[in-house]
């Protein structure tokens, strides 16, 4: 059969196919401790899950606008403008189906074909795909472990081409969650800002940070950089609201104008009530938030020093989200068989480094119960101890 050739390009997510895997030898009855995907343990707090059985009572089981309902993203507007210092009219503002759908959407309308977007790696497992279904090439930029592998200005500087159309900013990142202080946000803004090129801002962890570090939005930078950012977030994480499928961007109007038709004709507008829920989840009390991050907070302090203790492991201390990206490289083996072997021998769940640009790494989300994190810890220091 002959496929569209992007599409058939495409490589599977191999979070899910870790998670998958994990789950098939759990249904068997093996004991199974995973550190595969990226979603907190957490259910979704009441006044939310509410707000959505009301909607569904009150018959909002409709269609919803395609850009989002009014009042949703009215209120988004509202976060925007207060959390993160942007001003935003609802006309600038598209509600999707997750925040990786909003990615998509922004990809596909801002590319041409033979287009550029710079991706520092490590880098999220979908920006490439994505990037280049959408007919652009991305461009990785190898960022140093010195560095805490986040892109320097004079990196970002060498790789810009004539044909360089946006760079990805995410901060907090996946797969590291390391985290650009102010210093490093506004010097890599003055660089696009000067060669004209456009931010993708990929907020999505930007509530799930430790040690007092500071948010910044690029885009909050300047009239020009506002002009430049896309910035793109939703309520998976900070809410717990995973299978919901709910985030946006905001960004400039023709951006939106463009994303909004092609959505019309892929997804139509989110899931309705669900959008009620998203709502409450703005507007609401924020303290569900706090509960979390002090959970992940507990949890990764145990994971920095479980890793540390292990011979031959070493990692960057995460500053955001819930993730760590221990090297493993020492051991002799590539980071899909590492992940393979260790998942057999002791039914322990990690991800590969290869599908994020690490492949002398390996992902683990600490978005799990502690038991998880002292067994799989545990699992993962008798795998190396016996290579």
């Amino acid at each position: 059969m002959n496929l569209n050739e992007r599409v058939a390009a495409i490589a599977p997510s191999a979070t899910l196919a870790i998670s998958s895997k994990a789950r098939a030898m759990a249904a068997e009855g093996k004991s199974v401790y995973s550190f595969g995907a990226g979603e907190p343990d957490f259910d979704t707090p009441a006044h939310i899950k509410e707000a959505a059985v009301r909607a569904l009572s009150d018959g909002e089981t409709k269609y919803a606008p395609v850009t989002g309902l009014p009042r949703l993203r009215e209120a988004i507007c509202r976060k925007l403008d207060a959390d993160n210092g942007l001003s935003f009219e609802t006309d600038e503002v598209l509600v999707s189906d997750g925040a990786k759908h909003s990615l998509f959407n922004i990809f596909m309308a801002l590319c041409n074909e033979g287009d550029e977007v710079i991706v520092p790696a490590p880098y999220w497992l979908s920006y490439p795909e994505m990037i280049s279904v959408a007919g652009a090439r991305p461009v990785f930029v190898e960022c140093s472990r010195d560095n805490e592998f986040k892109m320097t200005p004079a990196q970002f500087e060498e790789a810009l081409t004539a044909k360089t159309r946006a760079v990805i900013l995410n901060s907090p990142s996946n797969p590291i969650g390391v985290m650009y202080d102010a210093a490093e946000i506004e010097a890599l803004v003055e660089v696009a800002v000067r060669r004209e090129v456009m931010i993708v801002s990929d907020e999505i962890y930007e509530k799930l940070i430790y040690e007092g570090a500071e948010h910044i939005s690029p885009g909050s930078l300047s009239d020009e950089a506002r002009a430049l950012t896309v910035t793109v977030n939703g309520f998976s994480k900070s809410y717990a609201m995973t299978g919901w499928r709910l985030g946006y961007f905001a960004g400039p109007r023709e951006l939106v104008k463009a994303a909004t038709a092609l959505q019309s004709h892929s997804t139509s507008g989110a899931n309705t009530f669900a959008q009620y829920g998203a709502l409450a989840a703005l507007e609401g009390p924020q303290d569900c938030i706090g509960e979390m991050l002090s959970a992940f907070a507990e949890r990764r302090t145990r994971m920095v020093e479980g890793l540390a203790a292990i011979p031959g492991v070493t990692c960057v201390k995460p500053m955001g989200a819930f993730y760590v990206l221990p090297r493993v490289a020492d051991f002799g083996l590539d980071s899909v068989t590492f992940a393979s072997r260790l998942l057999e021998r002791e039914g322990v769940a990690v991800v590969p480094g290869a599908p994020f640009g690490a492949d002398e790494h390996i992902r683990l989300s600490y978005a799990c119960g502690m038991d998880t994190i002292e067994q799989g810890l545990a699992g993962l220091r008798r795998f190396v101890e016996s290579l």
